[in-house]
């Protein structure tokens, strides 16, 4: 079998005969993209969501029906996590292109309102109290 981005996989005849087989490119070509994200945690999780779909129902390859969706997906360790989903239907044309196109979108709208994407922290606390020690100058 191939797929649309052009790798093959081989499949053994009898996955073929005791599985179950769903064939996704017999009755359209609609493809359903994923593009995964996260946002701080000073974010509001609606406004992410809005901010979200409507970045990605304005590129241009992305269908308007059924249309952009974002959902949050987790608490991470430094991150509010959300999926966008969309669909396109011209996977002939290219997929990453178009989810770069949704992932460029996707930036400026959450920069142009103002929602950060977070960098992963840790805080440390010291229990008790540091000796710290001064290192001489070696001489020149």
């Amino acid at each position: 079998m191939v797929t649309r981005d052009g790798r093959e996989y081989l499949i053994p005849n009898e996955d073929l005969i005791t599985g179950q087989v769903i064939n996704w490119t017999y009755s359209d070509e609609k493809v359903r993209l994923d593009v995964p994200f996260g946002v701080s945690y000073d974010a509001d999780p609606a406004s992410v969501r809005e901010i979200a779909a409507k970045a990605a129902a304005g590129v241009a390859r992305v269908q308007k029906t059924p249309a952009p969706v974002c959902h949050l997906t987790a608490f991470g360790d430094s991150s509010v996590d959300f999926l966008l989903r969309f669909w396109i239907d011209d996977p002939s044309k290219g997929v990453v292109n178009v989810k770069g196109a949704v992932l460029m979108a996707l930036w400026y709208a959450l920069k142009d309102n103002g929602v950060e994407f977070p960098y992963p922290q840790s805080d440390i606390h010291v229990r008790g109290p540091v000796e710290v020690v001064m290192a001489a100058k070696p001489d020149a």
